[in-house]
């Protein structure tokens, strides 16, 4: 049995990723001056998912899944271990 009566019915994984993005995810529209833009301002949208290093797959497969974006290692140098 499939469809909303189910509600034990296992999610795809387009649902997965909604999931994953609201817990590990964030999206932001920045806009601040630009002298060179047509009209003097710019956005620059951002979407942005964040994991340690053991879990790069999840953000390889991601990266398959919208076919843009990429993945880096963030170096930073703080007390968080």
């Amino acid at each position: 049995m499939s469809g909303a009566d189910n509600q034990q019915e296992r999610p795809g994984f387009e649902q997965w990723i909604v999931g994953f993005v609201d817990g590990e995810g964030c999206f932001s529209v920045p806009i601040f001056r630009q002298r060179t833009a047509r009209l003097g301002w710019q956005c620059q949208p951002e979407f942005a998912v964040v994991q340690a290093a053991p879990s790069a797959s999840v953000l390889h497969e991601l990266q398959q899944y919208f076919g843009c974006g990429r993945v880096g290692v963030n170096r930073r140098h703080d007390n968080h271990r």
